[in-house]
């Protein structure tokens, strides 16, 4: 059996260089979001054949672009539900351009091969099944996969992409945060019409799309960073509006080399949308100027520059720490010159976000727990301290207001739907106001 490390290496290698090959936008997001899902399959496929599944099976498996980890059972679960070697979902596309689809076959003998001799399987099934998808015999397509670690519920049909008007109605419904919503309509109209006027073959001048979040945790970086990818996207300066959260922790490795290959990675995922790196001063700390953080963002600023017409970056984090970090490199300087700030939610926002989660989960309040919570949003916020939280704090008060409400209710013989949706004042005790 194949050392996972080794086989990870090898596999990351085949699979970056088929990508770099391919010159199709749609292919590649098409081969970035499905091949690994794809090839897992056939290991799957093949490796069945062979008897049990163990622990050296599934580092294998958890090598191939696994985030998170798949135990033996669940593996040996997944295999027994998996049919024969079926054709990729991005085949049918692949095969109306002849390079990529030749590439692509060359790619998947190499990576069945792989597969193969990684697991030191015995199965006979890659030449009969390279044959067929090479056209010598027909071959069916990819039905949906079993239920399970790649594929949980089956694909429903793809909702319609929600229009520039209802997306800025959404922005909208935010609560609190008005500067941060007229600084998002006023860079959409800025981009809106610069592109009018590339169509109008005027001149525009350079612009950057990147933007620097600041303000405290719990102040909706993360939702309008979302939101704002989804803006781009109906507007078309963005192939596909996904985000792509992530933090040091998600770039960095801890050897020499591997922060560039592991940042590259989440790079990759985030072409066509936006990046958003939270707590991104973490990657330049002043005490060591050595750190493996500068790797990440020597990175982050070339795949900037490479991919600029179809990938945006957002940094986030606490404004002071967000100045220290965006003049440490004179490269982050000129790409970052836009900067929203994101204020705390004052006493009534808070109240407000709170009566939204009742809202959205089904409870009410008793007019003295409305007071009640009033009053201790309100002082909440007046004694704010370096630990104030904002919408994370409303959060943590109703889910333990809720706990609070389970325990009394369970103590009831036969409550009525009102007891179960009431949130009372003594409930609200557990948000530990005092």
């Amino acid at each position: 059996m194949m050392n996972a490390a080794a086989f990870g290496e090898e596999y990351n290698d085949l699979m970056s260089a088929f990508q770099a090959r391919l010159t199709d936008p749609v292919l590649g997001e098409l081969f970035r979001r499905d091949g690994d899902v794809f090839f897992r399959r056939c290991a799957l496929a093949l490796w069945k054949e062979d008897g049990p599944l163990t622990q050296d099976h599934a580092d294998l498996y958890n090598a191939m672009g696994r985030t998170v980890a798949v135990p033996p059972e669940t593996l040996q679960s997944l295999a027994d539900q998996m049919g024969p070697l079926r054709e990729p979902p991005f085949w049918p596309r692949m095969k109306g351009t002849p390079d990529a689809a030749q590439a692509f076959l060359a790619l998947l003998a190499q990576t069945l091969d792989l597969l193969v001799r990684a697991a030191d399987s015995k199965s006979q099934a890659v030449q009969p099944y390279l044959d067929s998808l090479g056209g010598k015999a027909p071959i069916p397509a990819e039905s949906p996969a079993p239920a399970g670690a790649d594929n949980p519920r089956p694909q429903a049909e793809p909702e319609p992409e929600p229009t520039l008007e209802a997306l800025l109605a959404e922005l909208d419904d935010l609560c609190g945060l008005e500067t941060v919503k007229a600084d998002v309509r006023s860079l959409i109209n800025l981009v809106k019409v610069r592109r009018l006027r590339e169509e109008a073959g005027l001149p525009v001048p350079p612009m950057s799309l990147h933007l620097v979040f600041q303000g405290n945790p719990g102040t909706g970086k993360t939702t309008v960073a979302r939101l704002l990818a989804r803006l781009y996207k109906a507007i078309g300066v963005l192939s596909q509006g996904q985000l792509v959260e992530v933090d040091r922790s998600g770039l960095v490795a801890g050897y020499v080399g591997q922060t560039a290959l592991k940042t590259q990675e989440v790079i990759q995922k985030a072409l066509g949308g936006v990046l958003f790196l939270d707590e991104a001063y973490a990657l330049a700390p002043q005490d060591n100027p050595n750190d493996f953080g500068r790797e990440a963002i020597e990175t982050l600023l070339k795949a900037m520059e490479d991919h600029r017409r179809d990938f945006i970056v957002i940094v986030a984090g606490y404004t002071g720490e967000m100045d220290r970090f965006i003049h440490s490199n004179p490269g982050l300087e000129s790409r970052f010159n836009k900067y929203l700030t994101f204020a705390d939610y004052d006493g009534q926002q808070l109240m407000e976000i709170f009566r939204s989660l009742c809202k959205k989960n089904g409870y009410t309040l008793t007019e003295e727990a409305g007071t009640r919570a009033a009053e201790g949003f309100l002082a909440l916020y007046e004694n704010r301290d370096e630990n104030f939280g904002n919408a994370r704090d409303v959060r943590n008060a109703f889910e333990k207001a809720i706990a609070r409400q389970a325990d009394r209710v369970a103590e009831m013989e036969n409550p009525t739907r009102e007891d179960l949706m009431t949130l009372t004042a003594g409930d609200l005790e557990a948000g530990g106001w005092s």
